[in-house]
């Protein structure tokens, strides 16, 4: 009688343990990225990755500052690798029950801001101990490939150039056509970001009594410009040829916080246009009535968002780098610039882009 009843309960723990295989989706994946300035999840339904068909099902993010100890001794803390591990394994449990995932179609990454630290081979041995899955560190070259990949139309890849404004860096690309008519893509990147910039700022105000001075800041912060336009013209004179593009498409936490705050933008629109007047005005917003934007907060979840991801000198900072960067572009008037909302999920994109059988990589 006890072995019936044995034989009864494994039978029901295989059709249990089938009909778990049968619920994940194949078509579902997942993409946990590790950032400078906090912890990004994606889930998106592939309907048909060749045509770039697919729906994002759910976008978060943890905010989890694992990169501030970069700035200190160039490695990150080992209270935030802790801590980062232990955000990527909830998240994995939550994607797991909440979406039935695959797990072989989750991704865990960290991005090239985090990939700057001398000890990032802990933060990978940490994830594998607590997830038992491997961590991938993206290149700067990488991010803009994969940017430019997941999240523009391939109709306008060879008249448009990408940059991301990310919290360790900048980057982004563009293609060109060589060898009959095959895709190159050709790199760009600047070792400046929202964070590593306010950093970098921050380290000019030697007085301590001044350090949380925004006045201070406001004037630290112009007198660096010069300095960031040269490092902008450097990157750009290396590869002269997106001068010439027509579309400009940008993503990043510094394009984000200005659509957020300067239009309040809560479309589903997959871009949004942006104006240079409109970005300059934002700036002065910035930095002489910020005072807005924390009222605004208050009764605007996106953005509350948004003041709670980046301090004022975090989003002065940002700014200064998309101004630089547009101010660098000759002949701006004539070109369309846009916010790409997806660029976030670019990465993931084309992960599965990369991964699938059914595409032919044009490069």
């Amino acid at each position: 009688m006890k072995n019936k009843y044995f034989l009864k309960f494994y039978f029901l723990l295989f059709i249990l343990l089938i009909s778990f295989g049968a619920f994940a989706q194949k078509s579902l994946y997942a993409g946990i990225e590790i950032g400078s300035k906090g912890i990004k999840i994606s889930v998106i339904d592939v309907n048909n990755i060749k045509k770039g068909d697919y729906d994002i099902l759910a976008y978060w993010t943890e905010n989890v500052g694992i990169a501030k100890g970069i700035a200190i001794d160039g490695n990150l803390a080992e209270e935030d690798i802790n801590k980062a591990a232990v955000v990527v394994f909830e998240n994995l449990v939550k994607i797991r029950n909440k979406y039935s995932v695959d797990d072989e179609n989750i991704y865990i990454v960290g991005s090239s801001g985090v990939a700057l630290a001398q000890n990032k081979q802990a933060l990978i041995d940490k994830v594998k101990a607590v997830t038992n899955k491997d961590l991938e560190y993206i290149t700067a070259e990488t991010e803009g490939k994969m940017l430019l990949k997941g999240s523009i139309p391939p109709s306008d890849y060879q008249d448009a150039i990408v940059l991301d404004i990310g919290g360790g860096n900048t980057k982004g690309g563009y293609v060109d056509v060589l060898n009959g008519n095959k895709f190159e893509f050709f790199p760009l990147k600047l070792d400046y970001g929202t964070i590593t910039l306010t950093e970098a700022i921050n380290k000019t105000i030697v007085i301590p009594r001044e350090t949380n001075d925004m006045a201070v800041y406001r004037e630290k912060s112009f007198e660096y410009v010069p300095l960031l336009r040269d490092k902008i013209q450097e990157m750009l004179r290396t590869r002269p040829l997106p001068l010439e593009k027509k579309k400009i498409y940008l993503s990043g936490g510094a394009v984000w916080a200005f659509v957020t705050l300067y239009y309040e933008n809560n479309s589903d629109d997959h871009f949004v246009p942006l104006k240079m007047e409109d970005i300059v005005n934002y700036d002065a917003i910035l930095k002489n009535n910020f005072i807005k934007y924390e009222n605004l907060a208050k009764t605007n979840k996106e953005a509350d968002k948004v003041i709670n991801t980046y301090s004022q000198k975090h989003l002065i900072s940002g700014n200064n780098i998309l101004i630089a960067c547009l101010e660098s572009i000759p002949d701006l008037k004539s070109k369309k610039i846009y916010f790409a909302k997806e660029g976030q999920i670019a990465w993931l994109v084309s992960y599965v882009v990369d991964r699938s059988k059914k595409i032919k990589n044009n490069f």
